[in-house]
């Protein structure tokens, strides 16, 4: 569930940061890109589904079976339209690490890449190391 904590001049000092970063201009050497991460359910149909056929749409069984859970990570440069998708098991750091070293790798011109991120365990700056 997401909440608001208090607003206090720490909060509401770092939301404007966020909000500066947000409205510069779209640069090649300083892309911003946004990062969120969502855990997901895995389903499998039970029954086959029936394509549609001309004047009906194509019918689906609502029951399904559940196969596990997977999180799935999104970066989206919003001013020119650039998105990176990457699904995993878990939300473990090496896993959120490729994701930003896929991005990097999209940026080579890039002297800074702001990434905008709201999970709060990424807040703090860390090394990614060796991901092999």
């Amino acid at each position: 569930m997401w909440c608001v904590g208090e607003l206090d001049d720490e909060y509401i000092f770092k939301m404007e940061d966020v909000l500066k970063i947000y409205e510069k201009p779209l640069s090649e050497r300083e892309p911003v890109v946004c990062v969120d991460e969502k855990p997901v359910v895995l389903h499998k149909d039970t029954r086959p589904s029936i394509p549609m056929q001309p004047g009906q749409v194509a019918r689906r069984d609502y029951e399904y079976e559940r196969c596990g859970t997977a999180n799935v990570f999104c970066g989206i440069e919003p001013k020119a339209g650039v998105s990176f998708h990457q699904s995993n098991a878990d939300a473990r750091v090496p896993r959120v690490c490729r994701l930003h070293l896929e991005i990097a790798a999209h940026y080579p011109a890039a002297d800074t890449i702001h990434l905008v991120m709201d999970n709060l365990s990424t807040h703090t700056r860390r090394r990614c190391g060796s991901l092999r």
